[in-house]
């Protein structure tokens, strides 16, 4: 289980959704019984019903930036990563020969300088005054959505309750809830700030090789304390499973650590690995021999998960970031 292609999957193309459902709670939900192994094939509207007593919703309240912008001349293509200091961009750039320590590029009449190259390719770019990303920014879709984004995208690859801005990709798994489903259940948020090495798969033979993306994440005192508190948690999305093992606590009495928490991670869980402060994981089907689908597996079992996968793939499931979901519980 720790080769690549073990986590490998057939999937048609034409279950690629490249565009979002007319209405968020209309996705088909497959529910995953880890203790059985019963498959149920049941609609998100449902969910609130799998809920019982002392359950806590644990959701990712990032907001995703437009971050992809184009120069001027529309030769270059910037993503932006990261500001590591003010007026710095830490960019992913095309094509990258061009730009060199020294070059430079315009964004709506403002002039940046390439100050360095990382050694992953990036660039670093120093900007006299800033371009404003929510005026010629573009979101960053997924490359598998194969188009460019458009004014629909604006809302909804945006969670109704995205508040702290930091992201590139959405955290999708809270695609599906409306304000009325969410303001029923218990619930309470922490950030991550979800990147673009979420997209990237896993090119190593045996994934215990593959360097895993650093993301920075937060979660306050009080959001803790309810986490410690609940008879159970329950993960939407595996950005906030990502977070909660993270800080997971050696005390056995507490799921994660006490406190106030600000950082960054970039811990790759996988098969044997076993994720302990969840009991229950909503998530997205995910991209074959990607990381996120290891992680399922080392939450649900990866002989059980591949069996999810295939039936979702014969029921037609829509996948990945406007797709449909899974529950495991």
């Amino acid at each position: 289980m720790l080769r690549t292609a073990d986590y490998d999957y057939h999937l048609p193309e034409d279950l690629i959704a490249s565009r979002p459902a007319a209405d968020r709670a209309a996705s088909r939900m497959l529910v995953v019984h880890r203790a059985t192994g019963r498959i149920e094939h049941r609609m998100f509207r449902e969910f609130p019903s799998f809920l019982t007593e002392g359950d806590l919703l644990v959701l990712n309240d990032t907001k995703v930036v437009p971050a992809r912008v184009f120069s001027d001349d529309g030769r270059i293509e910037l993503l932006c990563l990261d500001r590591p200091a003010p007026g710095i961009w830490q960019c992913l750039v095309r094509p990258g020969k061009r730009m060199k320590p020294g070059r430079t590029v315009a964004v709506g009449g403002l002039t940046g300088t390439v100050e360095e190259v990382l050694e992953n390719g990036d660039r670093l770019i120093r900007w006299e005054t800033e371009p404003d990303l929510h005026r010629h920014g573009h979101l960053a879709l997924p490359h598998y959505m194969n188009r460019p984004d458009d004014a629909a995208d604006t809302e909804r690859y945006q969670t109704v309750f995205a508040r702290e801005e930091g992201a590139i990709a959405a955290p999708t798994a809270g695609l599906h809830f409306t304000p009325e489903i969410l303001s029923g259940l218990p619930h309470a948020f922490l950030t991550l700030h979800t990147g673009v090495g979420t997209f990237r798969p896993v090119s190593a033979e045996t994934i215990t090789d593959h360097v895993m993306h650093s993301e920075r994440f937060a979660a306050d005192a009080d959001t803790v304390a309810r986490i410690n508190a609940a008879n159970r948690v329950i993960a939407v999305g595996t950005t906030v499973a990502r977070v909660l093992e993270t800080l997971k606590s050696d005390n056995p009495g507490t799921r994660i650590r006490a406190g106030g928490h600000r950082g960054e991670t970039s811990i790759f869980i996988h098969p044997p690995q076993q994720i302990r402060t969840i009991g229950g994981l909503l998530t997205n089907f995910h991209l074959p021999q990607s990381t996120l689908i290891m992680l399922v597996c080392a939450f649900a079992g990866r002989e059980l998960v591949l069996e999810a996968y295939r039936q979702a793939v014969a029921g037609r499931y829509r996948f990945y970031s406007y797709g449909d979901c899974m529950l495991l519980i």
